[in-house]
């Protein structure tokens, strides 16, 4: 059994895994990854302390994964769509409504989901090469047969540009990765090993000239075809800032509360994107266009209740107030004014100045 033969047998074990795509990208430095250290030195990762990272030599590593395991030869990139078949953000109606990021409505962590998943073909990957005598041999020498780290989101990789370079997709001018029959909403995982696996081509680019995700932005987070600044971005600003959001970019947030979908909703790729069948990534009840007056009064106990397993308690209660009442604000609906009123008294001056701010919209 050589690079090939193993590649072959992992594929159809990554689909039997629940997998939708699979594909082995060499480990190289290739282009996209030069540019990182550059985006960083942008300021374009925002308060994102952790995309810096370096290891002791000094690199960034995410830049370099031959920095961070030097025995790394291949990258195992499976994808698995997490679409269901509700509205997308851009047709959802009602003021007192706001948006949830699609990927966080379910029932289950997606890390720990797809992390279980890779989990069968990483063993089937080490299977498969201790079966292989010319291996073995090897490691009677002392070398280790198999060296492997999963991740799903965690790891010091930048995964969608592995996964461009295993075939399962190109990155579009939005930044995220598109496959040209499943579209772009997609959970990647990533197994790192230290075997030469048969490698796939890359996938080549199918944006053209099309600019509709750069026009649609609200908040202009896509400073150029293929370069996003987090600064500016929904997702960041709802999710992984914390303390206020910057007065300039509040009006542009609409009623997104946590998360944005609105780049990946306008793409063409989307338009017939399938929707998944599996139990896990269907919609919590209550998370389709949530009310914003239950979002930006939810107590402590109702939050950690709801949102148990779900990748919301990122945001904490407080970040997910600050963004229900900025969403108020945007809603143009003197109906909550008496909300915003309430929470402009609240102890958490985060909360108190989104609600304030939310006040002052409402009567504009």
């Amino acid at each position: 059994m050589n690079g090939h033969d193993i590649a072959d047998l992992i594929k159809p074990t990554a689909k039997s895994a629940g997998f939708d795509l699979c594909g082995i990208a060499p480990v190289r430095n290739f282009p996209e990854l030069g540019r990182f250290p550059e985006w960083i030195a942008e300021g374009y990762a925002g308060e994102m302390k952790y995309l810096e990272s370096r290891g002791e030599n000094g690199k960034l590593r995410r830049a370099s994964l031959h920095s961070v395991f030097p025995w790394a030869r291949s990258v195992v990139v499976c994808a698995i769509n997490y679409n269901t078949a509700h509205p997308h953000s851009t047709g959802f109606n009602g003021p007192t409504r706001g948006w949830i990021s699609r990927y966080a409505w379910s029932r289950e962590d997606y890390h720990d989901s797809v992390l279980r998943r890779l989990r069968q073909v990483e063993a089937k990957l080490k299977e498969a090469v201790c079966a292989n005598p010319l291996l073995a041999t090897s490691a009677r020498s002392g070398a280790p047969l198999i060296e492997t780290r999963s991740y799903v989101d965690t790891g010091p990789i930048v995964e969608r540009v592995y996964a461009k370079y295993a075939g399962v997709g190109w990155l579009g001018k939005n930044t995220c990765l598109i496959n040209q029959k499943v579209g772009s909403w997609l959970f990647l995982g990533v197994i790192v090993t230290s075997v030469e696996l048969a490698a796939d081509l890359p996938a080549p680019d199918r944006c053209g000239t099309c600019t509709r995700c750069i026009d649609a932005c609200p908040t202009k987070a896509l400073v150029a075809p293929y370069e996003l600044d987090a600064n500016k971005c929904i997702s960041y600003l709802t999710i992984e800032k914390r303390g206020g959001v910057p007065e300039e970019l509040r009006e542009g947030m609409g009623r997104q509360v946590f998360g944005c979908d609105i780049c990946q909703d306008v793409c063409p790729w989307n338009r017939k994107a399938p929707a998944s069948d599996k139990p896990e990534f269907q919609a919590r009840e209550g998370l389709v266009n949530p009310a914003l007056a239950w979002l930006a009064e939810m107590s402590e106990e109702e939050f950690r209740e709801k949102f148990r397993g779900s990748p919301i308690k990122r945001t904490k209660r407080s970040g997910l107030r600050r963004n229900a009442l900025i969403a108020i604000g945007n809603s143009g609906d003197r109906s909550l004014m008496p909300i915003a009123e309430r929470n402009s008294l609240d102890p958490d001056p985060v909360v108190s100045d989104a609600a304030s701010w939310a006040k002052q919209q409402l009567l504009k």
